[in-house]
């Protein structure tokens, strides 16, 4: 793998995680008005959350539907060109209930960042959602050095 790729050249990212509780597949455009709602009613319990340190995100006074359009084209773009991977959360019936990014870490010790959110009212899904996305790396993706922010 070239020192600068995120994933091998011939890689094939998986699209989908099932479980018992939830699914992922890529975030895009499409959740936007359902991923919005999603994490504008939990700011301050993703803020808690482990892996987001820095207090940035999500932004406290929120953003517009069309800022958050903008934001999930940005992670779909990333996506089709292999430069991370954004992944929605949702619920057996179909509602966003979190995310889960894979993106190449700043640092020389990992391969790549995990982060991962719930909504504050499936805050029990957290480390469920959290040990789901670690094995699943484990077993589909090609990095060895994983950093769970702390998971």
């Amino acid at each position: 793998m070239p020192e600068d790729a995120f994933v091998p050249a011939g890689f094939v990212p998986p699209t989908a995680l099932v479980t018992d509780e939830f699914r992922l597949e890529p975030l895009g455009p499409e959740h936007n008005q359902a991923d919005h709602a999603a994490w504008t009613s939990s700011i301050e319990h993703i803020r808690s959350t482990p892996g987001y340190p820095d207090g940035d995100w999500p932004p406290r006074d929120g953003m517009t539907l069309e800022e958050n359009l903008a934001d999930l084209r940005r992670h779909a773009e990333d996506f089709a060109r292999r430069t991370g991977f954004t992944f929605t959360v949702l619920d057996q019936v179909g509602d966003v209930i979190g995310c889960v990014y894979l993106y190449p870490t700043a640092s020389a010790e990992w391969d790549v960042t995990v982060q991962s959110w719930v909504r504050a009212d499936k805050a029990e899904l957290d480390a469920v959602l959290a040990d789901a996305v670690a094995g699943w790396l484990v077993s589909d993706w090609p990095w060895e050095r994983v950093d769970r922010c702390g998971r």
